[in-house]
């Protein structure tokens, strides 16, 4: 389906590095076609009725680090198909697509058969650091990075530092980002919620702060050691990581998981099912400290970071199922009454941290409008509507948080086709 609208005083956000500001706009059939009296002129020559705008935004689209995609052909939670579908109503413009798999992405046919994907959503695919994502021995890297993977990177947790010091020291990925979490799962030893007092009130095992601080150091001392290693942090979650990241003579780009954003371990009910996510949900301090690192720069990028799952492994009790979240739908709305209703933030810097932050994170161009392009989003701030898991069209994945409530902001539109198909 195309869409055409006339809007002759819209909010539009143009590129990274603009500002923010309110002109007309023409798009016709999905396509930019003209700004300011332009699209009016056109508008009236075609015959486009002008719409009211009122708070609406027109922006770029939005850029996801790092997701994971298992079963990318056949997956019950998630196929590479539903996943583009998905994207589109939400507004996504690129993912980041992690390699961990039912076929680990660390070979190059498990790269090549998803490139054969064509799509106007640009799915960016890490390849496996190490075989099979055990952290025993390095992938091929040079092979992987030929053929279409756009970094190397592990699974959510780090691999030896002895595995990471001889794939640093060989270098092959030269230019290309690598990714790596800095969780250690033998410390976290099954822990729930990040260690706190909520998190012994909810009757949670703990998570000690301990299980990331200790692989951070580990990351940054060896980037001291390989400062031409192109590092990149998934997903820091603690006030200590996010101090330690500051104060760190190194800068590598790092992210954040978008929920830990919106949710700390004293907002949760004890059925919710966004307590079982990696990394742990951490305290009302760990949020407010992730938030002021986005400010201050110190935290690059917000993932959406979707871990899809069928409803057999959904309802299984929280310390029982794969852990993690699946909502794109929900990530800009509810990033938008955190970020911009209630911490005062500008429109210029939420896109910096969900747009071109990811892109510059992936190595990928920026996304931006531009004329005879289609690739843009329509976001209306003040739509009220339900999350609910019969929106078939948005995914088959149903561990989807904060179900049939109201909620403040959605994607009214976005240019990209969601279609997907396979060269053959």
């Amino acid at each position: 389906m195309t869409s055409s609208y006339l809007f002759e005083n819209i909010q539009i956000l143009e590129k990274s590095g603009s500002s923010l500001k309110r002109e007309a706009v023409l798009i016709k059939d999905s396509v930019i076609k003209a700004f300011g009296s332009k699209a009016l002129q056109n508008a009236e020559l075609l015959g486009i009725k002008p719409q009211k705008a009122k708070n609406m935004l027109l922006a770029p689209c939005l850029v996801d680090p790092h997701s994971f995609l298992e079963s990318p052909f056949n997956g019950k939670g998630e196929s590479i198909y539903t996943l583009i579908n998905k994207a589109t109503f939400s507004g996504y413009g690129q993912l980041g697509i992690l390699p961990r798999g039912d076929l680990w992405r660390d070979q190059i046919e498990s790269i090549i058969a998803l490139k054969s994907i064509k799509s106007e959503v640009l799915i960016h695919l890490w390849g496996g650091f190490s075989m099979g994502g055990k952290g025993v021995s390095l992938s091929k890297h040079i092979e992987l990075l030929q053929n279409g993977a756009i970094g190397l990177s592990g699974d959510d947790f780090m691999p030896p530092i002895g595995l990471l010091k001889q794939g640093f020291s060989i270098g092959e990925m030269k230019n290309s980002p690598v990714l790596f979490a800095p969780r250690d799962k033998v410390l976290q030893a099954g822990g729930m919620s990040r260690q706190s007092v909520d998190t012994l009130r909810a009757g949670w095992p703990p998570d000690p702060i301990e299980s990331e601080i200790i692989p951070l150091i580990q990351l940054l001392e060896l980037h001291k050691q390989y400062p031409d290693i192109a590092l990149r942090l998934m997903n820091i979650s603690t006030t200590e990581g996010v101090s330690i990241l500051k104060n760190s003579s190194t800068k590598p780009m790092a992210t954040i998981f978008w929920w830990h954003l919106v949710n700390d371990n004293s907002s949760l009910t004890p059925f919710d099912i966004g307590w079982s996510v990696t990394p742990s949900l951490g305290s009302p301090r760990d949020r407010a400290s992730l938030i002021k690192g986005l400010e201050d720069n110190v935290l690059s990028a917000i993932s959406v970071h979707s871990t899809p799952s069928d409803d057999s492994e959904t309802k299984l009790p929280a310390n029982k199922r794969k852990k993690g979240i699946s909502c794109y739908n929900l990530v800009l709305p509810l990033l938008w009454d955190q970020l911009v209703r209630k911490s005062g933030w500008e429109v210029e810097k939420l896109w910096e941290k969900i747009s071109f932050g990811p892109s510059k994170f992936l190595n990928q161009s920026e996304e931006k409008l531009s004329l005879n392009s289609n690739r843009w989003l329509l976001f209306d701030p003040d739509k009220e509507w339900y999350q609910s898991n019969e929106e078939k069209h948005l995914t088959a994945a149903t561990n989807q948080p904060i179900k049939d409530i109201k909620i403040l902001g959605k994607i009214i539109d976005c240019g990209l086709i969601n279609q997907a198909y396979q060269n053959d």
